[in-house]
């Protein structure tokens, strides 16, 4: 790569077969196919036609939300490493969710759990703060260049309304989800909005107005499932206190809900959108309660069928398209943000089982592309002012490499799904139009998933610097296929210019892939330190080959190449100076 290239790309590296066989020994690597398949190779035929000249709108960048649900590992080694990988991801800031940001506890961290310690009171029942971990969570953040989205959960032990079997040691017990004590209303709701009051007044403090006033403060978890023991009315009045809290500290803070469990949400959805446009207010007794974005979840259902995993992108997508729709319905909703609080190919990121197999690889990047681009069409069907959506991955410390867990590294090494996240932060500018000979429509994904043919599609987007082209070969079945040989042509293209320069970018076995690396090298355990200094580059997002220049005639440009079953490409596109 250019040296030029490398300063804008920062980590973004292409290996090379002979600093692989360095690592690794000659002969655990060979050089990267970039020649279209050779005759009778096992292929299909793939047209995608972009339109430059045509916007669909902004190409907002919804893929900058992350989050866990253990905030103690954010300070830990790999977490650390891991949230610098995710501040570099693009222009825009990144925001962090996690849970068990109130939850009482010393911050010992454990699978699925965290705590805080906030709130505890004393012998006549005053509450006494502590803020000692909170703020080396959300010091971690700032000090990276991230944005806190804070989740104003979940119950600590002395507000509890049910303190019996609060958690003690979780870290002894995997069973604790989901939870008991900490799920339950407050006790008091004064001392609740109190708490949320004090919270935000320290972040003020500590952070200032103008950082602040950029956060998201939402409250509480999924209310519709087993994290809310309460009625769905007590959630209102739960967070009318808080909101009050948060906004005697912050006038302008940011404040939204419900954060609803996808399927089930529908009904809960809607009764709380209603209860803030339209229902009295548990604090101030008037009319509605402020909602300055609306959020809830969207989760697939992958199984393990006939020896292999079948992803469920069509219910993560069913659960988007009728969660939007309910949003859609209040016509005083439409310029209001609407985020996915969580987005994911299933519900558990700290689990494992034949069901979950597809992680590690290739299978989870392609799903993500395939499903992301989706996401933008439901947005322009409903008409709603579709923001983020947050992947609920990150990173387990103390696990061994690659153990299965949903994540985005693993012991400081990347997996494959984190290089579509840095190819959706090359991504900015307009939204161009885009049609694909082998794309699968939306209504029979979300009806019937890709179970056929496999969904062979692209997302483009266009600046006055670069033309972005994001291209997958996704199909919901873990098995192998037949390469597409795509043809790609572009039209419209604004420049004088009569070349470009191409950058190809790939994600696939070969590319961008430590899982596969590590696998060619025996999975070890513990990698020498040359393999894993390796392991690290291989983690990184790579070329396909070297740029080149391409010629442009009178604003169209064509090129073929391979895409492999479960592949992803990122073409950059630049004129030539």
């Amino acid at each position: 790569m250019a040296t030029g290239n490398k300063a804008r790309f920062g980590n973004y590296v292409q290996l090379s077969a002979a600093a692989l066989a360095l690592a690794f020994g000659a002969s655990e690597f060979q050089a990267a196919e970039t020649q279209p398949a050779a005759p009778g190779k096992d292929v299909f035929q793939v047209s995608i036609h972009v339109d430059a000249a045509r916007s669909k709108g902004e190409m907002t960048p919804i893929w900058r939300f992350f989050g866990y649900d253990e905030p103690n590992y954010t300070y830990s080694q790999e977490g650390v490493r891991l949230l610098g990988e995710l501040a570099k991801l693009g222009t825009h800031p990144v925001y962090i969710r996690t849970h068990h940001l109130l939850t009482s506890g010393d911050g010992s961290p454990a699978l699925k759990w965290g705590s805080t310690g906030i709130y505890s009171e004393d012998a006549r029942g005053e509450p006494v703060y502590n803020f000692a971990i909170i703020d080396r969570i959300f010091d971690t953040y700032r000090h990276l260049g991230l944005r806190p989205f804070v989740e104003l959960g979940f119950m600590p032990e002395a507000l509890s309304s049910h303190p019996q079997d609060y958690p003690r040691n979780p870290a002894s017990n995997q069973t604790i989800w989901p939870g008991a004590g900490f799920s339950y209303p407050p006790k008091d709701y004064v001392k609740w909005s109190a708490l949320c009051e004090q919270l935000a007044r320290h972040c003020l403090e500590r952070y200032g107005a103008a950082e602040v006033e950029q956060w998201w403060w939402e409250v509480w978890n999924e209310p519709n499932i087993n994290y809310w023991k309460g009625t769905p009315q007590e959630y209102h009045k739960l967070y009318d206190f808080a909101v009050a809290g948060v906004r005697r500290a912050i006038p302008t803070a940011r404040v939204g809900g419900p954060h609803t469990a996808g399927g089930p949400g529908g009904r809960f959805l809607r009764d709380f959108l209603l209860h803030c446009l339209h229902g009295t207010n548990y604090v101030t007794g008037r009319k509605g309660s402020p909602l300055d974005f609306v959020a809830f979840h969207a989760k697939g259902s992958p199984r393990f069928t006939n020896g292999h995993v079948r992803m469920g992108i069509s219910a993560q997508l069913k659960n988007i398209d009728d969660g939007m729709a309910v949003v859609a319905a209040f016509p005083e909703l439409r310029d209001k943000p609407v985020i996915l609080g969580e987005s994911d190919p299933e519900g558990c990121a700290a689990c494992r089982g034949p069901q979950l197999n597809y992680r590690n690889g290739t299978m989870y990047s392609s799903y993500t592309a395939a499903s992301f681009a989706r996401k933008y069409e439901l947005a322009d069907r409903h008409g709603v002012n579709f923001q983020g959506a947050v992947t609920w991955a990150f990173t387990f410390p103390g696990q061994p490499l690659f153990a299965g867990y949903r994540q985005l590294a693993s012991g400081g090494l990347d997996l494959p799904v984190l290089n579509v996240f840095r190819m959706f932060g090359q991504m900015r500018g307009r939204r161009l139009a885009v049609k694909s000979s082998a794309e699968i429509g939306l209504e029979s994904i979300i009806a019937r998933g890709v179970r056929d043919a496999p969904d062979v599609g692209a997302l483009a987007s266009m600046n006055d610097e670069k033309l972005c082209i994001l291209a997958w070969h996704y199909h919901d079945d873990d098995v192998a296929g037949p390469e597409a040989m795509v043809t790609l042509s572009v039209d419209g293209l604004p420049w004088s210019s009569h070349a470009a320069i191409l950058s190809h970018y790939r994600v696939d076995a070969a590319h961008s892939n430590a899982y596969e690396a590590w696998k060619r090298i025996g999975s070890p355990d513990s990698p020498t330190p040359a393999q894993r200094t390796a392991l690290e580059q291989a983690g990184q997002l790579a070329l396909l080959g070297p740029p080149e220049t391409i010629r442009i005639i009178n604003g169209r440009m064509q090129l073929k190449f391979t895409l492999p079953r479960q592949a992803v490409s990122l073409l950059i596109v630049k004129p030539s100076q």
